[in-house]
């Protein structure tokens, strides 16, 4: 007896629709039963992780802060699945938009000219734009796989920002820490004394502006046509190493303008560890928002919650920060899990596997 996937004839339109709500309700499932494992009430901790967050209205505001890079990043993402585009590199680009940006912030310093902040959002969207290019233009001139490469240089970035901080950007009077002086020009506040800044704007017309390239837009029909039927795609004129280089260029923009959002709004500063991670929840996001630039919108602040109930269930449960990496993790486990069994059936066959 063995098991097989068989391809299904059509693909379920319903359940493509429904299985982010199987997938959120077996992570909760799971995420009682790993608090039990610990000891702690289910109920309880439950209400601690995902309800407890959206009761105040400073920690609402801290879920919009939490999910704007991630909606950015899980956009540019989008497009490069879309595509059959595979870019699992967007924490490193994120890295790199915010060291390009704030290098430009330290060039600043003691000035604060009125081009100074779109001048820093523009490099650390250059900063991730070229670094995603690097995989892409791999990609295009050598064949060689998008994920390996883009994957590598994430730990090349983070590497480059580690030797940025610690070494000729340190602040002087930092106390030895490894961080960066305060920056001068930083992203306004939406409102007075208020957590959100201006890159929660910028999220919501990314969402809005990939939505109506996809769906509107001649070159969002480019990157699904090559993303569904690649022949058809070729004899409609349309170039595949062209759509590589243009998906991963906006994918990194979107990617290093999150990252500098992040440095010069959030932050104010660079400094290690840098609020890293956003990059591979980003993937998280994309998937259980079925790739939809509206669906992310809504996906990235569930994966917002997560974050925030993760640090609330560490103060109030003590149980380990590292929860939280569990379930984000067994989301996307179950995300994958329904997308494979709407295109695919199970079957059980008898007789041994044949050996070719």
């Amino acid at each position: 007896m063995r098991i097989e996937l068989e391809k299904r004839a059509e693909r379920s339109i319903s359940m493509a629709l429904v299985s982010p709500l199987i997938a959120i309700l077996l992570t909760v499932v799971s995420a009682a039963i790993i608090f039990a494992l610990y000891g702690k009430a289910p109920g309880e901790a439950l209400y601690v992780y995902f309800i407890k967050p959206l009761t105040g209205l400073r920690t609402a505001q801290e879920l919009v802060v939490r999910a704007t890079p991630l909606v950015m990043i899980a956009v540019g993402l989008s497009l490069c699945y879309i595509s059959n585009n595979w870019n699992i590199g967007a924490e490193g680009q994120y890295i790199i938009g915010a060291t390009v940006g704030g290098g430009i912030a330290l060039l600043f310093q003691g000035q604060t000219p009125f081009y100074a902040v779109p001048l820093i959002l523009v490099g650390g969207i250059a900063g991730g734009a070229l670094w995603a290019l690097i995989p892409a233009v791999l990609k295009t001139r050598f064949n060689t796989n998008e994920i390996l490469t883009s994957l590598m240089l994430v730990y090349i970035a983070d590497k480059i920002l580690d030797y940025c901080v610690r070494g000729p950007w340190r602040d002087p009077a930092g106390l030895n820490f490894p961080l960066t002086a305060n920056f001068d020009n930083t992203l306004p506040a939406l409102f007075r004394r208020s957590p959100i800044h201006l890159d929660s704007i910028f999220a919501l017309v990314v969402v809005a502006a990939a939505a109506l390239l996809l769906w509107r837009g001649l070159k969002g029909f480019e990157i699904r046509l090559l993303g569904q039927a690649p022949r058809a795609a070729l004899f409609a004129g349309f170039s595949p190493k062209r759509m590589t280089l243009f998906v991963f260029a906006v994918s990194g923009g979107l990617a290093g303008l999150a990252g500098i959002s992040v440095a010069d709004g959030t932050m104010g500063l660079l400094q290690l560890p840098f609020a890293s991670g956003y990059g591979f929840s980003a993937i998280i996001v994309a998937f259980l928002g079925r790739l939809n630039p509206v669906g992310i919108l809504l996906s990235g602040l569930l994966l917002a919650l997560s974050y925030l109930g993760g640090e609330a269930a560490q103060i109030a449960l003590k149980v380990p920060i590292g929860i939280t990496s569990v379930i984000q993790g067994l989301l996307l486990f179950y995300v994958l899990a329904c997308d494979t069994l709407i295109l695919y059936r199970i079957r059980f066959v008898r007789g041994a596997v044949k050996v070719a």
